[in-house]
C-alpha cells in the first residue's frame, strides 16, 4: 500500500462495500460449488461473472478516483495523480 488514504462521501462508501459484498457472495459460491464437486464450466461461468462483478467495482472506483484525488490535484497546479494514473493505467491494460 502507498500510505495514502482517501475520505469518500457516505453513499460512495456504501456503494464500493455493497458492491465488494457481493463479489465475496459470489467468491463463496464459488468455493461451495467446488466443494459440491459442480461441474466445470458451471464453476468457470460463476467464475467469470465474479471477474465481471470485479472489473465493475474497478471502474466505478476508477471514474471515482479520476472524479475527485486527480482532478483536485490537477486543480491546484500538480500532476502527481496524473502521473500516478497513467502508471496504474498501463498495469491494468
Amino acid at each position: 500500500m502507498s500510505g495514502k488514504s482517501k475520505e469518500r462521501a457516505q453513499k460512495e462508501y456504501k456503494d464500493l462495500l455493497n458492491r465488494l459484498s457481493r463479489i465475496e457472495g459470489q467468491i463463496r459460491g464459488i468455493r461451495g460449488m467446488i466443494e459440491n464437486d459442480a461441474y466445470c464450466v458451471d464453476v468457470l461461468t460463476q467464475v467469470q461473472a465474479a471477474r465481471s462483478s470485479l472489473n465493475s467495482f474497478s471502474k466505478v472506483l476508477l471514474a471515482n478516483h479520476v472524479k475527485t484525488c486527480v482532478k483536485d490535484d490537477v486543480m491546484k497546479g500538480s500532476d502527481e495523480k496524473l502521473v500516478e494514473l497513467i502508471d496504474l493505467l498501463q498495469k491494468m491494460i
